[in-house]
């Protein structure tokens, strides 16, 4: 295809959404509301084992609600992670490739459906394979950290990043969402990766941020952002699982820091103690706070909005409807 080509996919996506497209939300927390166990170092990667139909069903309800793009849920799937549970190489690149498709599935069935019932202020919701940090599958809470040791070089996160990446490309995703990247030196090992496989769909590269300045491994944005604006095969660049009062004056920042597309997803504004494994309760936004602070990231110049950790498909519905009512003429 070309990734100037590709690129357009994206960009079409956005214009057609009027300038800002609808991301989905909290994937974890969809799938325990209804009854999945995944407190387990594989997390919400745990029902492509157990309960895929419940991975189909999820993206149904963020579809239902608005999503304009689907994040599948290989966030926490690594090769790694699944032979470290018994299964053979064959069996964990499949898990990561039904991943892809499940979500793939979900979009075509309620595409399908969208245009036989006449739902206009429906688009084509494109496919974003996930690929979390290098501290997503340590499960030790250091993609909020950055912290990840003297013996984690370059070419180490290029390596662990390669086959999985190679894998969900295989499967055939519209984009690649590098997620809650911690630290100047993962960006740079997903840019170099990206280059040297030649990857020709989209990505975006999103960072987490713990204190509303900086990567949480101390870094500034602008060092960061230098690597990525340097690559061609990186369409956007953002937030994800940051804490929604930060948004705004980071969407700021980035504008002034890159020309590529703005994406954010904040979390609720819980804060994940990667340690006891839990959320621990603090201010969070509820859903008529993210209806009322999405037109204002989007006047900021962010370009996609969406929901990461416990937001819920009303989460992303209150996002949808604010944002799209210009279009649909409310």
């Amino acid at each position: 295809m070309g990734i100037e080509k590709a690129k357009e996919l994206l960009q079409d996506l956005i214009d057609k959404s009027g300038g800002c497209a609808v991301v989905d939300g909290g994937f974890a927390t969809q799938l325990e509301r209804h009854g999945a166990s995944i407190n387990d170092p594989l997390w919400s990667a745990l029902c492509l084992i157990k309960d895929p139909h419940l991975i189909k069903r999820v993206h149904l309800e963020y579809l239902e609600a608005g999503a304009d793009v689907l994040v599948t849920s290989s966030y926490q799937a690594t090769i790694p992670g699944f032979l470290s549970r018994g299964f053979s190489l064959a069996e964990a690149e499949s898990l990561l490739k039904n991943s892809v498709q499940l979500a793939i599935e979900a979009r075509d069935k309620f595409w399908d459906s969208a245009k036989r019932n006449g739902k206009q202020r429906y688009n084509r919701a494109l496919v974003a394979a996930s690929i979390g940090s290098y501290g997503a599958y340590l499960a030790d809470g250091s993609e909020y950290s950055g912290k990840y040791g003297p013996d984690v070089s370059l070419d180490k996160l290029k390596d662990f990043h390669r086959r999985r990446l190679q894998v969900l490309v295989g499967a055939g995703p519209d984009l690649l969402a590098f997620e809650t990247i911690p630290n100047k030196l993962e960006a740079q090992a997903c840019v170099e990766l990206l280059e040297e496989e030649n990857v020709e769909i989209p990505s975006w590269i999103c960072f987490s941020c713990v204190d509303g300045e900086n990567a949480p491994s101390g870094e500034s944005f602008e060092d960061c952002l230098k690597v990525i604006n340097k690559s061609d095969r990186v369409g956007a660049v953002g937030l994800n699982c940051a804490p929604p009062q930060f948004v705004l004056s980071l969407i700021q920042k980035f504008k002034q820091m890159t020309r590529k597309a703005i994406v954010v997803y904040p979390n609720s504004g819980e804060i994940w103690d990667g340690i006891a494994k839990q959320w621990l309760h603090s201010k969070c936004f509820d859903d008529d706070k993210f209806e009322l602070f999405a037109p204002l990231w989007r006047e900021a110049g962010a370009n996609l909005i969406g929901g990461c950790c416990r937001t819920t498909p009303s989460t992303i519905e209150a996002i949808s409807r604010v944002l799209k009512q210009r279009m649909i003429g409310s």
